[in-house]
């Protein structure tokens, strides 16, 4: 079981604001171009990113955190076996992703390409 990333996902109204932030004020490249229907941001490093969206009647506010893996079964079931609530899988965009929540009540999302 390895960790290859995290991802750091944050809907909200202040989205524009994050992604002038991030983009304009220290540089980093957006890799996204807004879409009428998504409004946001994607900050690569590696295989790790922040994702910032503005909130739509398709996206409720949430922050979330991804990990991306190498194997998202052998983590669902190392997690479940500590006594974590894990649902899924569910299978979309080419990965396969388990959900669970952390203790401060944050989604996370356990996700490894198929």
């Amino acid at each position: 079981m390895k960790i290859l990333g995290y991802r750091y996902v944050d809907v909200s109204d202040v989205s524009e604001a994050m992604v002038d932030f991030f983009q304009n004020k220290l540089g980093i490249e957006n890799a996204w171009e807004d879409t009428e229907e998504y409004r946001g941001g994607i900050f690569k490093a590696g295989d790790s990113w922040l994702e910032f969206w503005h909130k739509n009647e398709c996206m409720m506010p949430v922050k979330m955190l991804q990990l991306v893996v190498d194997d998202a079964d052998a983590f669902a079931e190392h997690a479940r076996e500590q006594g974590v609530e894990i649902y899924g899988p569910i299978e979309e965009h080419g990965e396969k992703m388990y959900s669970t929540t952390a203790p401060d009540g944050m989604p996370v999302t356990i996700l490894s390409s198929l």
